[in-house]
């Protein structure tokens, strides 16, 4: 079974490929197929993955996948959220995973409540008008450091210290980081749900 990915991003496409590949689904860019990429207008990352999911169904006549994902700091209140990507462009800096993570050092310098989590949310639908699209959310609780440490990983990885661990996510190997990272979780979540409602798998 084909699925379409509604995003663009090669190294997501190979790190769920492998997981819903024991499903025996291919899963394929939408660039592939040269759909465009879908507006993202909500402030929530539900509502943004169902409509990039939606999007790229619609296009390509194929169940679609599609995933919108952030970091949520306690202390701005859940923000920036589906903002992420973004954030640094607030504060004048220009779009990037270096300047997001400058930016939020910046804006949490003396906060002492550095709680904050990675979340992801993936929607599946078997075709555009899916009235029961399949939701799976993983969430990776920690705590903002005062500077990076740690060599993998992207984004806010190098921040993001995990209590369990004693470790930044950047600081993990990649395969304990993908056991343990939001994303990976949603995907598990997701091979269930795919298991049990789409009756596919073992």
């Amino acid at each position: 079974m084909k699925l379409v990915l509604a995003s663009n991003n090669a190294g997501k496409l190979a790190e769920l490929q492998q997981l819903f590949g024991k499903l025996g689904l291919t899963l394929v860019r939408q660039s592939e197929l040269g759909v465009g990429e879908a507006e993202e207008p909500f402030r929530t990352f539900v509502e943004n993955a169902l409509a990039k999911a939606r999007h790229a169904s619609a296009a390509t006549g194929l169940p679609a996948i599609a995933d919108d994902a952030g970091l949520c700091v306690d202390a701005f209140g859940g923000l920036p959220g589906v903002d992420t990507a973004y954030y640094a462009t607030q504060f004048g800096y220009a779009k990037g995973d270096a300047n997001n993570v400058k930016a939020l050092l910046e804006q949490l310098r003396g906060e002492s409540n550095r709680r904050a989590a990675l979340v992801s949310t993936l929607v599946a639908l078997r075709h555009a008008e899916d009235p029961e699209p399949l939701v799976a959310v993983g969430r990776a609780v920690g705590e903002i450091t005062t500077e990076p440490v740690g060599e993998h990983g992207f984004g806010f990885d190098p921040v993001m210290f995990l209590p369990q661990f004693g470790k930044t996510f950047a600081q993990l190997p990649p395969e304990v980081k993908n056991a343990h990272s939001h994303r990976g979780q949603a995907a598990r979540a997701m091979l269930a749900l795919m298991r049990e409602r789409w009756a596919l798998g073992a």
